[in-house]
């Protein structure tokens, strides 16, 4: 098992190196949703802010180790909208397979119904009260939810390689939130009980896809007008020189979204503490406890019994 944890090892610290919503995103999302939740859980996740950010990126750092785990990320919307219209999409998974099989599921992204899995499994963990298990689940579940409100998750142009715009993921969910996320007003309403939650995601995703078009439009035209050495510059990450967006070019594409970014992470926040308080009401409302001790490690859910996805993809995080 040595040579696992030494993979581990690197992806955390390739994760760190680009930022890797990002690896700073993740981790901010996860702890400002505790600071939206009721008070009948507020307490206990304060007191596990710092594991709930921490490990907010563990499904990332498996994405290349565990069979079946990339396709939990993203949705590709607009391969199944080239064979039916959006709004006829099937909504429920069992529909969905109906219509398009397995394996297309699989190969275009699963992310709304594996959030629905999620959700079941931290509902169950508040129905046993397994406090450290809640805690493990919550951290995994607001990583599926914040990623299903990212525009680029939503694509098969998921890194803009089909229009010339490499890059252009970690530029939008690792660049931008890194330099301009401390800037936003991110407090967001207290969580309410989500009635549908499937289909709440699925509005969520819906609204990111809407949205695609203007990201690959604004930042194509920059791409075509701004010579070259202004687009990117070098800064020192963990002792080393990397190339990276240059902030000018960063906050005249920020511009351009037109507080874009800060919508998604807002509705990123609200939407990770609605689910963590609605698997509470599902699993009976338990009294919590004022704290908990729990594990350092990294969690690791329990496959779904599906066949395993094409290998993750490879989402470069810096300019080319």
């Amino acid at each position: 098992m040595k040579w696992r944890w030494m993979i581990c090892l690197f992806l955390v610290l390739m994760a760190e190196q680009s930022r890797a919503w990002g690896f700073y995103a993740h981790q901010q999302i996860n702890q400002l949703a505790v600071y939206a939740l009721p008070q009948e859980l507020f307490p206990f996740y304060r007191s596990q802010i710092d594991y709930l950010g921490k490990h907010a990126v563990d499904p990332d750092m498996r994405r290349y180790l565990v069979d079946g785990e990339a396709c939990r990320h993203y949705i590709d919307i607009d391969v199944f909208e080239k064979a039916i219209p959006l709004d006829t999409l099937p909504r429920r998974y069992s529909d969905a397979m109906a219509k398009f099989g397995e394996d297309s599921l699989l190969a275009n992204g699963i992310v709304p119904w594996h959030i629905q899995w999620v959700l079941q499994k931290l509902t169950k963990a508040f129905q046993e009260n397994n406090w450290e298990k809640v805690i493990h689940i919550s951290a995994e579940l607001g990583h599926y939810v914040a990623d299903a409100h990212v525009p680029l998750h939503n694509t098969a142009n998921y890194n803009g390689q089909l229009t010339g715009q490499h890059g252009i993921h970690g530029f939008f969910e690792s660049r931008l939130p890194e330099l301009f996320m401390p800037r936003y007003d991110l407090i967001t309403p207290e969580a309410v009980y989500l009635e549908k939650p499937l289909e709440y995601i699925w509005d969520r995703i819906e609204q990111g896809f809407s949205a695609l078009d203007t990201v690959f439009s604004s930042e194509l035209d920059m791409r075509r007008t701004w010579v070259e050495s202004k687009k990117t510059s070098l800064e020192e990450r963990n002792g080393k020189l990397v190339k990276v967006w240059s902030l000018e070019y960063a906050a005249a594409w920020h511009k351009k979204l037109n507080g874009m970014v800060e919508r998604r992470l807002h509705a990123s926040i609200e939407g990770v503490a609605c689910f963590w308080y609605t698997a509470w009401v599902l699993g009976g409302q338990p009294n919590l406890p004022g704290s908990v001790v729990v594990a350092e490690q990294v969690s690791e859910l329990p496959k779904e019994p599906l066949k395993t996805d094409k290998p993750g993809r490879k989402e470069d995080h810096g300019p080319e």
